[in-house]
């Protein structure tokens, strides 16, 4: 094991949806490899993704869809814990007791938040407090672990903060939780390499359920452009990226070394792409068309795992509440 895993690791998805490469890549990959090395609570975040306007029935098959790909991708329950959030209705009280300690300052410089409320005419409450939320999901069960990207280590400082002072308020309780800086790549857009890949933006994303033919019509009409002599143009950067994804790490290194001295040739390049990312997503397509059609086995996974996971959280939401003076259960 790393010396940087801990002994409980929580990470979080919001579900969006079918997942796409960039998902996969900047997260799901490294969860099946943590479920190998460490205890791994795996969470379908529907509380989270109700703080943007959603249609109730899209949710719902939006967390079904999420939890296919997921076990799709190997995240394994015989390994790990995976499980939606809104099975758990402990993470919503723990909530609040994490609200009454959260600091308001930190709070209103939370970037995301800004971000966000920028994009919407009414900011509602849910997406102001999303970072206590997101404390509580972590240490609901004393995670001391939490995988993220540099974007999100802003989130985790304030759930540290949040866990200290609860811990100096009342007893110390709560583990502050670590990053765990993944070498996930970078997954950009097939069309605007500048910008994160996104399944909103047509031909931007290649989905973990593509058929052969949308992969290859994808890649073939993917960016490259023009670069300065011995660069990488971002869209040819970004196809390499893919590659290595796909564990081509060779090839990728044998066309970065042609678009340097010049000979590259992007279809060849693209050719050899579109065929690496078959190979690695056939054996994931064939199990998310198995499990498309086994619903219910879905469910029964999710409600086993959801299970399990309460007895961890009710244990952890009753020290809580002995901690904090309000009645035992």
């Amino acid at each position: 094991m790393s010396e940087n895993i801990g002994k409980r690791v929580f990470s979080g998805i919001q579900p969006s949806g079918a997942i796409h490469l960039g998902n996969y890549g900047g997260a799901i990959k490294n969860w099946v490899l943590l479920q190998e090395q460490t205890e791994c609570f795996y969470c379908i975040v529907d509380y989270h993704a109700m703080t943007i306007p959603y249609q109730p029935g899209d949710l719902r098959q939006r967390v079904s869809l999420a939890a296919v790909d997921l076990l799709a991708c190997g995240v394994d329950p015989e390994k790990c814990r995976l499980f939606v959030q809104s099975d758990v209705p402990e993470h919503t009280e723990l909530a609040w007791i994490l609200s009454c300690v959260a600091p308001m300052g930190e709070l209103n410089r939370m970037t995301q938040f800004k971000e966000k409320s920028e994009r919407v005419e009414s900011v509602n409450v849910g997406l102001f407090t999303y970072p206590i939320l997101q404390t509580a999901d972590i240490l609901l069960y004393h995670a001391d672990t939490v995988p993220v990207g540099e974007d999100q280590l802003q989130h985790l400082e304030i759930s540290r903060e949040i866990a200290r002072r609860f811990n100096h308020t009342f007893q110390p309780l709560f583990p502050e939780p670590k990053p765990l800086l993944t070498a996930a790549p970078r997954i950009m857009s097939l069309q605007e390499p500048s910008n994160k890949m996104s399944k909103s933006v047509p031909g931007s994303a290649i989905m973990l359920g593509d058929d052969e033919d949308t992969i290859r019509k994808a890649i073939k009409r993917a960016v490259t452009g023009m670069g300065e002599p011995g660069e990488i143009p971002p869209g040819v950067a970004n196809l390499l990226t893919l590659l290595e994804l796909c564990d081509r790490n060779d090839t990728a290194e044998e066309f970065r070394a042609a678009q340097r001295d010049g000979t590259i040739r992007y279809g060849d390049l693209k050719a050899v792409l579109s065929e690496a990312l078959l190979e690695s997503l056939a054996p994931i397509r064939e199990r998310r068309e198995e499990l498309l059609a086994k619903p219910e086995k879905v469910r029964q996974i999710l409600g086993d795992s959801a299970a399990s996971v309460r007895a961890v959280a009710r244990q952890v939401l009753d020290q809580t509440r002995e901690a904090t003076g309000l009645r035992p259960y």
